[in-house]
């Protein structure tokens, strides 16, 4: 888990990626694509065409760390943009690193009374 410190914003970047990308290129792609600065401590997430690799860009302020992320089965849930970023929540970020759908998570029991 990336321990993400409060007032950090997770972007998700629209649309798919190329996966062969470094950290340098991605930073790049925030830079003029997202019109965002990278270096600013916000988590930046692109995934693959075939959706089962997501690949997270994150400045601590100390440097630049590269996450990577592939499901053994299913695809990432991701916005049907194809241009831009949208922001989700630390949660949301959490559920989507599962496979769970961040967009409407479910609860798995749910009590029917109190007593």
């Amino acid at each position: 888990m990336i321990p993400i410190p409060s007032g950090v914003r997770v972007w998700i970047a629209t649309g798919h990626t190329d996966m062969r990308r470094g950290m340098r290129s991605l930073a790049l792609t925030v830079q003029e694509s997202l019109k965002r600065d990278p270096h600013a401590g916000d988590l930046y997430i692109f995934r693959g065409r075939r959706g089962d690799l997501v690949k997270i860009l994150w400045h601590d302020g100390l440097g630049m760390s590269l996450y990577a992320k592939r499901l053994d089965r299913g695809k990432f849930i991701w916005p049907s943009a194809s241009a831009g970023a949208v922001s989700i929540s630390a949660a949301q970020m959490a559920y989507m690193l599962e496979g769970i759908d961040w967009r409407n998570p479910q609860l798995s029991w749910r009590p029917l009374s109190a007593g």
